[in-house]
C-alpha cells in the first residue's frame, strides 16, 4: 500500500547511505554481468517482500550500481551532481505532471517556455522562435531532421518520401545521426559524410563539393548537422562558414550542441558557437554540462512554425483548453511526457545565469589543469588541444583499451577510451564541475600508480 512519509523517510535513509558509500569508494565494487542474478536478487515474484529485506535489497542495488558522481567517474559526458537540480527533479515526481496541456500542467508550462525563451535570447533567435523538450540529445537531432525534411519537402508529411533528399554531416558526429535517416525515411545511403580537420572539425570547403556533386546528380540537399562538442574530441564545427553554405543553397542547418553547446551560458566560450544564430535549428542538453538529473535536452528553433508543421496533430479529447502557445503538446514529438524543464529552472533560479557560466567555465578550468599536468610530463602522450573538456592521450606505451578496461574492473577509476583516424587513447572527460584541480591531478596520480604496480596486467615490459 502507498505511504508517502514513511516511504520519503526511506529515500532519505537511503540517500544518505549511498553518499555516504561515494565518499568510502568511489568507484563501486564490478559485477561481472554472467553473475549478476546471481550476485543480486533482482527477481519479480509473486509475494510481497517484507520492509526490512526490501531496504536491505535497496541499499545493496544502490552500493552496486556505478557512481556517476564522485571524483574517480570521468568516463561519460555527463557526471557529478547540481543538488537544487536534484530538488527539481524530486518535486517533478512528486507533482506527476505530463507536459503536453496547461489544463494538467498549469505553472509548470510557464517554466518550461521560460527556459525556453531565454535560451533563445542566449543564440541570438528571434522573435518567432520557440522550442520544447525532447527526451535526448538523439531526440532532438531526429526532431531536426524531421523539421528539415519537412520544409523542403512539405508533401511528404502527407504522401511519404518522394524526392532525393540528401543530409550532410561530420564524419566525427554523433552516431545518431545515422540512425535518425532511416527513421525519416531519408535513408542511410543519403548520408554525406564530410571529412574534417585534425581537430575533428567539419571542413566547410569538402561540404560544399559534395553539396555541388548531389546536385549535378540529381540529390536534393536537405540538412545540414553541424556539431558543437565531437564525441571523442569534443571538437566545434565552423558555424558561420558552414551557415554561409547552407543559406546559399537554402538548406537548413541544426547545431547538435548536445556535449558542449552549454557554452552560451559563457562569454569567454560562447565564440565556439559563432554563427549559430544563423542555424535553423540548436539542441543543448543540461544534463552534460550543466549537470542536472538525466534526461534534460532543449531543442530551440529560429521559427516556430517548423514545430507546429511538423509535429502538432488535432485531439479533441486532450487540448479542451488555452491556446496552442500553453498546449506543448502541440509543438512536441511525444504525447504523455515528463516535466525535464523544473529541475533546469530551479538550478537556474537558484544559481542565476551567472551561476550556469561559472559551472561550464570550471570544466574548461579542469581541462586546462589536465592539459598543463600531461604536456609537462614526457610519459604522456597528447592528442586533444585547447577549447575542449575531452582531454585525450597515452601513458607511456600501454594499451589504452588495456588500460580503462583494468582501471574499470580493479574499481581504481572510471574512464573512456575513444578513437580519431588511427590513434586510439584515454579520454578524460572533465565535465563534472563539482571537481577540483586537485581531483584532476589525483586522477592522474591514481593511473600512474596502478601502473606501476600492475605491470603484468597491463602487459608493460
Amino acid at each position: 500500500m502507498s505511504n508517502i512519509p514513511s516511504d520519503l523517510a526511506l529515500f532519505n535513509e537511503l540517500a544518505a547511505t549511498l553518499i555516504s558509500e561515494e565518499e568510502k569508494n568511489p568507484v563501486a565494487e564490478r559485477i561481472d554481468s554472467d553473475k549478476l542474478y546471481e550476485t543480486i536478487d533482482l527477481s519479480l515474484n509473486d509475494g510481497a517482500m517484507i520492509d526490512d529485506a526490501f531496504k536491505l535489497l535497496l541499499k545493496e542495488v544502490l552500493i552496486s550500481t556505478p557512481k556517476t558522481a564522485t571524483n574517480l567517474f570521468f568516463n561519460q559526458l555527463f557526471g557529478g551532481r547540481q543538488s537544487k537540480a536534484i530538488l527539481g527533479d524530486l518535486l517533478a515526481v512528486m507533482l506527476n505532471n505530463s507536459m503536453y496541456t496547461y489544463k494538467v500542467a498549469g505553472p509548470q508550462v510557464g517554466i518550461e517556455q521560460e527556459i525556453i525563451r531565454q535560451s533563445c535570447n542566449l543564440i541570438g533567435y528571434g522573435a518567432a522562435s520557440n522550442g520544447t523538450f525532447p527526451t535526448g540529445g538523439s531526440m532532438s537531432n531526429y526532431m531536426a531532421l524531421v523539421m528539415g525534411r519537412d520544409a523542403k519537402d512539405p508533401e511528404c508529411r502527407l504522401n511519404g518520401m518522394s524526392k532525393p533528399l540528401i543530409i550532410y554531416t561530420s564524419k566525427e558526429s554523433h552516431y545518431s545521426n545515422a540512425k535518425n535517416a532511416s527513421f525519416a525515411g531519408i535513408g542511410r545511403n543519403n548520408i554525406r559524410y564530410i571529412k574534417a580537420d585534425a581537430k575533428g572539425s567539419m571542413l566547410p570547403a569538402a561540404l560544399e563539393a559534395q553539396i555541388l556533386k548531389d546536385i549535378e546528380n540529381g540529390g536534393i540537399p536537405t540538412y545540414v548537422n553541424a556539431t558543437a562538442g565531437t564525441t571523442v574530441l569534443g571538437a566545434f564545427d565552423p558555424i558561420d562558414a558552414i551557415a554561409d553554405i547552407t543559406e546559399k543553397y537554402e538548406i537548413w542547418l541544426h547545431v547538435d550542441g548536445a556535449y558542449c553547446g552549454s557554452v552560451l551560458f559563457s562569454e569567454k566560450y560562447k565564440h565556439l558557437i559563432k554563427g549559430v544564430e544563423r542555424s535553423n535549428s540548436f539542441s543543448y542538453n543540461a544534463h552534460k554540462m550543466l549537470g542536472t538529473p538525466l534526461t534534460c535536452s532543449i531543442i530551440l528553433v529560429n521559427d516556430k512554425k517548423h514545430l507546429h508543421d511538423s509535429f502538432s496533430n488535432d485531439a479533441d479529447y486532450l487540448y479542451q483548453t488555452d491556446g496552442d502557445d500553453f498546449n506543448l503538446g502541440k509543438t512536441s514529438f511525444q504525447c504523455g511526457r515528463r516535466n525535464d524543464a523544473l529541475k533546469f529552472w530551479t538550478l537556474w533560479k537558484s544559481l542565476g545565469t551567472n551561476g550556469l557560466k561559472d559551472i561550464v567555465e570550471q570544466q574548461f578550468n579542469l581541462a586546462n589543469v589536465a592539459l598543463k599536468y600531461i604536456r609537462n610530463n614526457p610519459d604522456y602522450t597528447l592528442y586533444s588541444f585547447d577549447d575542449s573538456i575531452s582531454i585525450c592521450f597515452n601513458y607511456k606505451n600501454i594499451d589504452p583499451i588495456a588500460l580503462c578496461t583494468a582501471l574499470y574492473e580493479n574499481q581504481i577509476t572510471v574512464v573512456g577510451f575513444g578513437s580519431f583516424n588511427a590513434d586510439t587513447f584515454v579520454r578524460l572527460v572533465t565535465i563534472n564541475a563539482n571537481n577540483s584541480e586537485q581531483d584532476i591531478l589525483n586522477f592522474f596520480k591514481v593511473l600512474e600508480d596502478f601502473a606501476s604496480k600492475t605491470p603484468n596486467l597491463l602487459n608493460i615490459k
